[in-house]
Order: structure tokens, then C-alpha cells, then sequence
């Protein structure tokens, strides 16, 4: 595939996602996206693992509350070249009284600029769309937009995704395409351990965003350990900065790598002499 007819998919694809917007999946799947997909034949499993010590204790809208609830997502990402992935999301939850439910599921394929083209940014596109039981959210199918732009600068870390989200059944069909943006900067303190901060929104409709009580604002102190690089771990707390979000979460993503390459030839024993 030549580098004209990537560009022309890449942003057919935007375009055409643009126009069907979706919704920002709760406290299941808390993080930010880097710009780089997964590599050819490999598979990353990510386990998320969420929990609510301060948030909603009655039920709002035929939806449970989310006071002590733990939230536990299964994401398995597949990798197909240098510019294509999908990833599969299997939403959890549990809480006393309720026991352990299967939430829904979400599909979310994501096209990136490959590195060779060598973009002083990086840049992806990722879409998620799919189902959630009306108990854990009034708005049951939905689809989500995420430009995702990042840069390593150094030690630090910065990366941006301008999010678009938007119900197709549910009480928020009416208002369309919501803003909610997310944002990751990190600093390397040594070369196995980063800390940061992420933020997350969900500020309302692009035509005009809520009042700053309804909005959803949350701010996470995380820190990640790259002890491997098979292996991904981000964690820390988070606290809700509006009356609409959920006051104090604790999360933590560990992930898992695995190449399925046959791997590399083997080299030639025989070393070729030096001039």
C-alpha cells in the first residue's frame, strides 16, 4: 500500500466517524491513549481494574449506584501491520449486595500515522462502539470518536485525545455529539518508573457544554512501571473535581504482551572477516 493510499483511508475514515460520534465508557476503562498501535502478530491483554470508595449511593435512573463498586475490564488488542489494531473490551462489575454482573461489551479498531513517515507528532484515530445493560448506564449502545495526538519529549511525555462521544439509545440520543477530553503528561523519573497526572471530561454538547456542576472532571496522580517491555502497569488515584463525578477512584492497568512471529532468521556462525 503505497503512503497516498494510507493517507487517503486514514482520513476517509476520520471523516466518516466524525459524522457518528460516541459515549465515554464510566469508570471500566480508565486511561488515556498513546498514538502507538500494536505491532504485527502481537496481542496485548490488559486487565483494568477500577474501584469507587466515593461515589453515588442511590439508584439514578434505573442504573446502580457506583459507591463501592469494582469495576474489572478484560481488553485484548491485536495487531495487524504497522497502522491497523482492534481491541475487544468485556466490561465487569461487582459490589456488595449486587454480586459479579457482566456489564457489556465494546469493539474499538484504531488507525495510526506510522512511524516511518517520521511526524514530528505522533497521530491515531481510534473508534469504540457497543453495548452496556441499562442497569449500569441509562445510555445503552453507543460510539465514540478519539483523535489521539502524542509526543516524547525527552523525559517528559505529553499526549492529548480530543474525544467525541455519542449515544444512539438512551435519554442523551437528544444531545448529540458530547466533548470529552482526556489528557496524560508524565516524567521519567528513572528509566523503569514515570509519574504523572491524566485528566478526563465530560463537558456536554459541542452546540453549547453543561453548567460546570453537571460536567464530569476527574483528575488522576499516577505513576508507571515499565519493568518490561512484554509488560505495561499504570495506577494511582483519582479525585472528582465537579458534583456530577464520582469523588475518589483508585485504578490500575496491567498489561501483558505476546508476539506471535516466528522469530528472526538464524545468523550465519561463520563471521565475515574485517577489512
Amino acid at each position: 500500500m503505497t503512503r497516498k493510499h494510507s493517507t487517503q483511508i486514514l482520513m476517509t475514515t476520520f471523516f466518516l466517524m466524525i459524522a457518528a460520534a460516541a459515549h465515554a465508557q464510566g469508570n471500566y476503562e480508565i486511561q488515556v491513549y498513546g498514538s502507538e498501535t500494536q505491532e504485527k502478530r502481537t496481542t496485548m491483554i490488559e486487565l483494568h481494574s477500577n474501584f469507587t470508595f466515593e461515589g453515588t449511593k442511590v439508584t439514578t435512573d434505573g442504573t446502580y449506584p457506583t459507591y463501592h463498586a469494582l469495576h474489572e475490564t478484560l481488553e485484548i488488542t491485536q495487531g495487524f501491520n504497522d497502522w491497523f489494531e482492534t481491541g475487544f473490551y468485556i466490561f465487569t462489575s461487582a459490589r456488595e449486595g449486587q454480586g459479579w454482573q457482566w456489564v457489556g461489551s465494546h469493539v474499538r479498531p484504531r488507525f495510526r500515522i506510522p512511524e516511518k513517515w517520521h511526524w514530528p507528532v505522533g497521530l491515531s484515530l481510534s473508534q469504540e462502539f457497543g453495548y452496556v445493560r441499562a442497569k449500569f448506564s441509562p445510555d445503552t449502545w453507543t460510539w465514540e470518536i478519539r483523535p489521539i495526538m502524542d509526543k516524547q519529549m525527552g523525559r517528559w511525555y505529553v499526549a492529548f485525545n480530543p474525544a467525541l462521544d455519542r449515544s444512539w439509545h438512551g435519554p442523551s440520543v437528544s444531545h448529540g455529539m458530547i466533548f470529552s477530553p482526556g489528557a496524560r503528561v508524565t516524567y521519567d523519573v528513572t528509566k523503569k518508573i514515570a509519574i504523572g497526572t491524566e485528566y478526563y471530561g465530560s463537558l456536554g454538547p459541542v452546540t453549547g457544554f453543561d453548567p460546570l456542576r453537571d460536567q464530569q472532571q476527574q483528575l488522576f496522580f499516577t505513576m508507571d512501571l515499565n519493568v518490561s517491555p512484554k509488560w505495561e502497569i499504570n495506577l494511582g488515584p483519582g479525585v472528582g473535581m465537579t458534583q456530577a463525578t464520582d469523588h475518589f477512584i483508585l485504578k490500575c492497568i496491567v498489561g501483558r504482551r505476546f508476539s506471535w512471529s516466528r522469530g528472526k532468521k538464524k545468523e550465519n556462525p561463520v563471521e565475515t572477516a574485517k577489512p
